[in-house]
């Protein structure tokens, strides 16, 4: 299993649609006993959270959880004062700098769309 994302920060490493999350959004992760949870806020996204499971090296922030677990999807307000939410399953892997990845599938329920997106840990500074 890959380290421990808790206090890691994150980006996106490309732009998804306007008024999404994009590269200068960032979120911060905290971990405990296989509960994840993230905060977030950048560029179009004032605020949003995550809140989930981890088996192994899969995180979901799923209406149900994994493997029975519990999680919810994630909630994120706009620039504009709209907001959304989604569910979303997640890989993480180990680069070969040490830093963390992400490869996410997600899918809106407030809306249409799904797809996938790469969120890194930020380099040190």
């Amino acid at each position: 299993m890959a380290r421990s994302l808790d206090g890691l920060v994150l980006a996106p490493v490309a732009d998804q649609a306007p008024g999404q999350v994009g590269t200068r959004t960032r979120f911060t992760y905290h971990e405990k006993d296989g509960r994840i949870w993230a905060e977030y806020a950048g560029g179009d996204v004032v605020r949003g959270n995550l809140v989930g499971t981890r088996v192994d090296d899969t995180l979901g922030f799923l209406p149900h959880g994994l493997k029975g677990m519990g999680g919810a999807p994630s909630v994120q307000l706009k620039q504009h004062g709209t907001t959304s939410s989604g569910h979303c399953v997640s890989t993480v892997v180990d680069l070969a700098d040490g830093r963390v990845r992400l490869d996410e599938r997600w899918e809106w329920e407030s809306q249409e769309g799904s797809g996938t997106s790469t969120v890194e840990e930020l380099p040190p500074s």
